[in-house]
């Protein structure tokens, strides 16, 4: 992989294809995720409105013209931590014929760098407990596993 074949962008709307099929690209995705004609309504609408919000970014990796990875960021204002903001990166996913090229840190460190030039103070993400390679990754890249993260499917 050559950098000049190499770039990160916003992702477009005509992305949303690509996008789903690589939230789908793993166990746990697979079983989650909605790749029938009648669902991808919902993801773009879903991309729609992520588009109109300044706080979010949804941002791909892009290959020899091809989407292979993805995340999402979202800025969030707290009043804790001396009213500073914070990144929260979520739904990361590379293409599972690419992983371990590097993609995943080049995504990462370009999200980072992004938080810390919007002047956030920290950023956070959520990773299943069934992703042992993903814990290492993250934990590489300098993340610690400070609090248990807790969710609730409504």
């Amino acid at each position: 992989m050559t950098d000049s074949q190499f770039i990160i962008r916003e992702a477009i709307r005509s992305d949303v294809e690509a996008i789903r099929a690589l939230l789908a690209d793993d166990k746990l995705g697979a079983g989650r995720e909605d790749l029938s004609a009648e669902g991808l309504s919902r993801y773009l609408n879903a991309f729609d409105e992520i588009a109109l919000d300044a706080r979010n970014a949804l941002m791909v990796a892009e290959l020899s013209g091809e989407v292979v990875g993805i995340y999402q960021v979202t800025y969030i204002p707290y009043l804790s931590r001396g009213g500073n903001e914070r990144a929260l990166i979520e739904a990361v996913r590379v293409s599972s014929a690419l992983r371990g090229r590097g993609i995943g840190q080049k995504m990462m460190n370009f999200a980072l760098d992004a938080a810390r030039e919007r002047g956030c103070l920290l950023a956070q993400l959520t990773t299943d407990k069934s992703r042992p390679d993903a814990h290492r990754f993250y934990e590489n890249l300098g993340f610690r596993a400070s609090h248990e993260g807790m969710k609730l499917v409504l």
